[in-house]
């Protein structure tokens, strides 16, 4: 790891009040990683009972809300014809019960580590380390990348658009899905925001952000790496006029988080050291470092339940992050869900 100056550790040290301490992370607060990472033996395949792993695809087309037709697109960035859905049903799911969900962007993202997490913490005996048995399915983005694309389209743009296209043609599908009726004929989801979860990187993360933000009724706990929280939204969407500079309008400018009623959310962020255009001035509107602390600061001056956790030595949505601190990370945001 380089040497900090020491103008940027009394920065650093400013605005995590944890930085010299090796305590462990709990609760809510700002917390500092690194600069050495292992992986949590909860996010490895320990030998306990696996549940079932499904994947099919939606073609674009056929939805109402995102067919790959939008004006804004650059047509010389691709769009997929179809979205592979990845689910999981872990082995503590019954059959006929509501089940909570954890929505995955970028799918299959982290299934992986996630998919463990479930098959060991579920079963936990610890009730502080349990997970409730929710079933993961992550959601492949539209196709490319930034302004113009579809996946920004998707993930950047200020509206409720994406959290509509999830709970009403996404989940849907799931439960229609054959393959998985066969193996659960009375799979069923809740209804209850505080049992339906969200999680992205990048401009996911910023969509999961966006997702809650907009509608708190479907959407309540979201999970944020590296979080997409910049003028990334596309020049020509129409939210333009109303949040000019994007998801920056969430932590600067308009100061969304600062300016608006608390909502009913739970939050997670992360930012890198080294996260994308750490260095940028302000005016660029694109430093995620800065970015992420405003909106860390932001959510802990409104009172929101938060966890901001900023990793030294690492880049934006590194791996090491993810295999250090995700079963943390969900056993934190599953916290004080009760079943139905």
């Amino acid at each position: 790891m380089r040497t900090l100056p020491l103008i940027a550790l009394a920065l650093l040290v400013t605005f995590f009040p944890y930085a010299s301490q090796a305590e462990e992370i709990s609760g809510n607060g700002d917390f500092v990683i690194g600069p050495d990472y292992h992986i949590d033996p909860d996010l490895t395949d320990r030998g306990n009972p696996k549940g079932k792993y499904f994947e099919f695809s939606m073609p674009l087309a056929e939805s109402k809300i995102f067919d790959g037709k939008d004006v804004t697109l650059d047509p010389k960035k691709d769009v997929r014809t179809e979205r592979k859905i990845f689910v999981y049903v872990p082995a503590a799911y019954e059959d006929g019960t509501k089940a909570p969900i954890l929505v995955s962007f970028d799918g299959p993202s982290r299934l992986n580590l996630v998919r463990n997490a479930l098959d060991n913490l579920t079963i936990s005996k610890d009730p502080q380390r349990k997970l409730p048995a929710f079933i993961a399915i992550g959601v492949q983005n539209g196709g490319n990348d930034g302004k113009g694309s579809q996946r920004g389209l998707e993930y950047d743009t200020m509206s409720d658009r994406h959290a509509r296209f999830i709970n009403d043609e996404v989940l849907p599908a799931v439960l229609d899905n054959p393959e998985i009726k066969a193996a659960y004929p009375n799979i069923a989801f809740t209804e209850d925001p505080w049992g339906k979860a969200v999680m992205g990187c990048s401009s996911g993360g910023a969509a999961a952000l966006t997702i809650g933000w907009f509608r708190p009724d479907l959407f309540r706990r979201l999970i944020t790496y590296s979080g997409t929280f910049v003028d990334q939204q596309d020049d020509d969407a129409p939210q333009e006029k109303d949040y000019p500079l994007g998801a920056w309008e969430y932590h600067s400018s308009m100061k969304l988080i600062e300016n608006s009623e608390k909502k009913p959310l739970r939050i997670f962020t992360h930012v890198a050291e080294n996260d994308n255009r750490a260095n940028d001035p302000e005016e660029t509107y694109h430093n995620w470092v800065m970015a992420n602390r405003r909106t860390a600061a932001a959510l802990k001056a409104k009172g929101y339940d938060y966890r901001f956790i900023f990793s030294k030595a690492t880049r934006h949505c590194d791996k090491k992050v993810f295999e250090q601190t995700l079963a943390d990370t969900l056993v934190w945001m599953w916290d004080g869900y009760q079943p139905e």
